[in-house]
């Protein structure tokens, strides 16, 4: 039976090109997918805003595939109606004194006149960063800016700590904007995290690079992948539930 990942945002390696799109009926209705091939063991199913989307190994033929879709027809089209049920994400308008999540911490945002530059404190043991701007246009980008920065440096101490953990070289580490994907594995180019992971507590964003630090040894989602997992992060499935649930809200502007 294929794992089946809903909105995880987890990738073996960052997405591929040479996708294709097709469409398969099931039941009375037409369901639209696109099929990407690449180097995985099993065929997985994955549903977000985007739609049905299916990865699968080169060898996996088309009716294999469909196949497939056909026998899980009853939980595809149950995920395709929450998705389609859902609300938009909100979009932040970055304001004096706005909050954000921080690390399991509220950060607040304060706005000022400046040379567009950024400072960190503390008030009342809380964060607080001010966005010194020269127009209040420039808000978003300088506020991401931040964060960005703050994300490179913590990724990186806990990508050290994990890695030597595992037994593995340091790998190179570079930052995503995805929507969805969390995180990916490449042996060639190292690993991607999403900064906006920043936005969620210590414990999610270590299960996410111990998650991608095991693709170094498994790139698949197999028994012995999430072995390896349990060996560097073993309460990974408790993080793993948070992560499905914060992404939902996950802050954007």
């Amino acid at each position: 039976m294929p794992r089946l990942f809903e909105q995880l945002g987890f990738g073996e390696r960052p997405p591929a090109t040479g996708e294709t799109s097709r469409s398969i009926a099931i039941g009375e209705r037409t369901v639209p997918y696109v099929l990407r091939r690449g180097k995985r063991q099993t065929i997985g199913l994955s549903i977000d805003h985007r739609g049905l989307r299916v990865g699968a190994p080169p060898r996996a033929s088309l009716r294999e595939v469909e196949t497939l879709l056909l026998k899980h027809g009853q939980w595809i089209g149950r995920k395709l109606d929450e998705w389609s049920g859902r609300q938009p994400p909100e979009t932040l308008q970055i304001t004096d004194g706005l909050a954000l999540p921080l690390l399991g911490q509220a950060l607040t945002i304060h706005l000022a006149a400046g040379a567009n530059r950024y400072v960190w404190t503390r008030l009342a043991e809380q964060p607080a960063l001010t966005l010194c701007l020269r127009a209040p246009t420039d808000a978003p980008r300088l506020l991401e800016k931040a964060l960005r920065e703050r994300a490179r440096v913590l990724f990186g101490e806990r990508l050290a700590l994990y890695a030597q953990r595992l037994g593995v070289e340091l790998p190179r580490l570079s930052l995503s904007a995805a929507r969805t994907r969390w995180g990916s594995c490449s042996l060639r180019s190292g690993i991607r995290l999403n900064w906006r992971l920043i936005h969620f507590p210590p414990a999610v964003v270590d299960y996410v690079v111990a998650h991608e630090l095991a693709h170094l040894r498994e790139m698949n989602h197999g028994p012995r992948f999430w072995a390896i997992v349990a060996q560097l992060y073993p309460d990974h499935r408790a993080a793993r539930q948070e992560l499905r649930r914060l992404a939902v809200d996950c802050p954007r502007w």
